[in-house]
């Protein structure tokens, strides 16, 4: 499934088990986030460098050390109902970072997700550019989280990109079906059955078609009101 910056839902995109979804450049380090010890000593954390992508969104970019552990909670109030979000900080430090940073400067409150493809084994609901245009993002880049072992079952919560593996930025997808795509995505979490079955419900009105019949602007309006930390 193809979810980025410039619209790029394809048949063949799917064929080829592509995603586009929007952002560019960053490095991740590699440590595994320590907890700290009894003794007062600093939370060592993995180490992120986040690029600016030459635009300004007007949002600070995240903290330089990812000190998370564990599941990290989001609950997004929608125009179709509640969204729970669940990041998992230990297998994508860096993409979960940054999420956690949006969120608590309201980047994501207010914007709408734009693009839903609809086609039994590509279902797929993309969100969180500001622009609403499948081209906006957070005015920086982060790096590719993923090791060749993802899957996208329904309930998959995983970055959009361009066609450079390390290009992710704000926008992300959620499956709401069992969706066939190469493990060259980024998966930093899932979303409760509720939200599934909320995004399931709003897509059989379908879609305005923008890439093909089933690929387009979703018919029913899907806004983010607001975007918080749990």
């Amino acid at each position: 499934m193809p979810v980025m910056r410039s619209p790029s839902f394809s048949r063949a995109a799917l064929s080829a088990a592509t995603l586009a979804l929007v952002l560019g450049l960053a490095a991740c380090g590699e440590d595994d986030p320590k907890e700290a010890a009894d003794d007062g000593a600093e939370v060592e954390g993995t180490s992120c460098t986040y690029a600016s992508d030459g635009t300004d969104a007007g949002v600070d970019l995240p903290p330089e050390t990812a000190t998370a552990s564990g599941e990290v909670g989001v609950t997004i109030e929608t125009t179709i109902g509640e969204f729970h979000l669940t990041l998992d900080s230990d297998r994508t430090p860096c993409t979960t970072n940054s999420i956690t940073s949006l969120v608590e400067q309201g980047f994501y409150d207010g914007t709408t997700c734009h693009r839903m493809t609809v086609s039994p084994g590509f279902e797929v609901l993309q969100c969180g550019d500001p622009t609403g245009t499948g081209g906006g993002g957070p005015g920086y880049t982060i790096p590719a989280e993923f090791d060749g072992t993802e899957t996208y079952p329904a309930g998959t919560l995983a970055m959009a990109r361009a066609t450079d593996p390390d290009s992710g930025g704000s926008q992300f997808f959620i499956c709401f079906g069992d969706t066939q795509l190469s493990p060259e995505y980024t998966v930093f979490g899932t979303v409760d059955q509720a939200t599934v079955d909320a995004i399931a419900t709003a897509a059989e009105a379908g879609v305005t078609p923008v890439m093909g019949p089933e690929d387009g602007t979703p018919n029913t309006e899907i806004t983010f009101e607001t975007a918080t930390l749990d």
